[in-house]
């Protein structure tokens, strides 16, 4: 029989869940690589997810405290946006992903587990990163740490939106 071992899985299950909204909370903290977040803009952040389902699972959340997506301001929306579009740019740049889950849980039932901020997930895929471990042993093998990944994505957010890329007109 051979073992896999996920040790950083145990912390989340056994972990004293924070109190407060982490995506209020940690943008306030200003432990930007600590946090695990790539980018701040004018309205909106880019983090990863410390507990991924993939290598490169990024989250794009306002900074503005918002629960309800139909409260989120034009600008707002606009930039959330731009920012998914220029994640995916960065994600197929640096992770060469084959596709992608885009996508939003709205409320508790909707699967949310912050359900009281809105904010999307970006989850790059790979042919052949799903197996029988999340179903028979309720484990995900992650290829990377987090801080490895976190590098790759850092070290060119900004880049991508200094050239213009997910920008109106961009490339």
């Amino acid at each position: 029989m051979k073992y896999l071992w996920a040790p950083w899985r145990m912390t989340y299950i056994l972990d004293n869940k924070q109190k407060g909204c982490i995506f209020c909370k940690k943008p306030k903290e200003k432990k930007d690589k600590e946090n695990l977040i790539i980018y701040r803009g004018q309205y909106s952040c880019v983090m990863m997810n410390r507990f991924p389902y993939n290598n490169g699972h990024l989250m794009v959340f306002p900074k503005r405290h918002c629960p309800e997506f139909e409260e989120l301001t034009d600008r707002e929306f606009h930039e959330l946006f731009m920012l998914i579009k220029t994640s995916i740019r960065v994600l197929k740049d640096q992770l060469h992903p084959h596709g992608f889950n885009i996508g939003m849980n709205i409320g508790k039932v909707g699967g949310a587990g912050f359900d009281k901020h809105v904010h999307f997930h970006i989850v790059p895929r790979w042919r052949g990163d799903t197996n029988f471990m999340p179903v028979l042993c309720e484990t995900k093998i992650i290829p990377e740490y987090l801080e490895a990944t976190y590098q790759k994505i850092y070290s060119v957010f900004k880049n991508f939106l200094d050239k213009g890329w997910g920008k109106k007109g961009g490339q």
